[in-house]
């Protein structure tokens, strides 16, 4: 029985004739033997299994969480997706206002421009204006000037004849009056021609009648009749009549 069991070898595999031939003890121990090597190789293999079952679930914990994490990043590329949407419409939009803009701009710019150059204008009008009316008030001012000078000695002139013509009447009065009532109707006369004639008097229409540019006597005192005159009273036959009339 050792050499049989030399003959086959602890590995190989024996024949049924070798197999008939051992004994039962022999037999026993190889069943016993095969089925320890068996049950070694299923623990083993159970062992494997856990093991593989382990790294399973190992590896179905990590795709469930780079699933949880997909599912994150998926939902921050659609937030990013409408922050690029709102943005992209957002710089749209400016964009469109910015046109919109620069065009108000443009027309506003264009309606200062023509503004401006009609201010401009209307001002170089009111200053050729202006230098007209400059002109002309000068000119004006000339002219008055001119007409000052060539008016202004004669209110000196007609005063000067007015006395004359005072002198000459109280001269003539003085001739036709006589001796003694010659002194007072002298004196009358001039009293009378002053105020007509005189420098410091009135104008040629004042109280003493009309001035020397009509060519009339100034009026003398008109006597009343009561006896105070030196000329005598009223309807004498001496009596000058110097009285200014309409009728004169």
């Amino acid at each position: 029985m050792e050499g049989g069991e030399a003959a086959g070898g602890p590995g190989r595999p024996l024949s049924d004739a070798e197999l008939a031939g051992l004994a039962k003890e022999e037999l026993v121990r190889r069943l016993r033997q095969e089925e320890a090597e068996k049950l070694a190789a299923l623990v083993q293999r159970g062992r494997l299994m856990q093991e593989v079952n382990r790294q399973l679930q190992g590896h179905l914990g990590e795709i469930r969480e780079l699933k949880q994490v997909n599912r994150r990043l998926q939902d921050e590329n659609r937030e990013l997706r409408d922050l690029c949407c709102f943005l992209d419409h957002e710089r749209q939009k400016g964009r469109r206002v910015a046109r919109e803009w620069q065009l108000f701009g443009a027309h506003a710019s264009r309606a200062v421009r023509d503004e401006l150059a009609g201010c401009w204008q209307k001002l170089a009008q009111l200053e050729g204006r202006q230098d007209e009316l400059l002109r002309e008030n000068l000119a004006l001012k000339e002219l008055c000037l001119a007409l000052e000078e060539e008016w202004g000695p004669r209110p000196a002139a007609g005063a000067g004849a007015g006395a004359a013509s005072a002198s000459a009447a109280a001269a003539a009065a003085a001739a036709a009056g006589g001796g003694g009532g010659g002194g007072g109707g002298g004196a009358e006369a001039e009293a009378g021609a002053e105020p007509g004639g005189g420098p410091g008097g009135p104008g040629p229409d004042g109280p003493g009648g009309p001035g020397p540019e009509l060519g009339l006597p100034p009026c003398g005192a008109r006597d009343v009749g009561d006896g105070s005159s030196s000329t005598g009273s009223v309807g004498s036959p001496d009596q000058l009549h110097l009285a200014c009339s309409p009728d004169d």
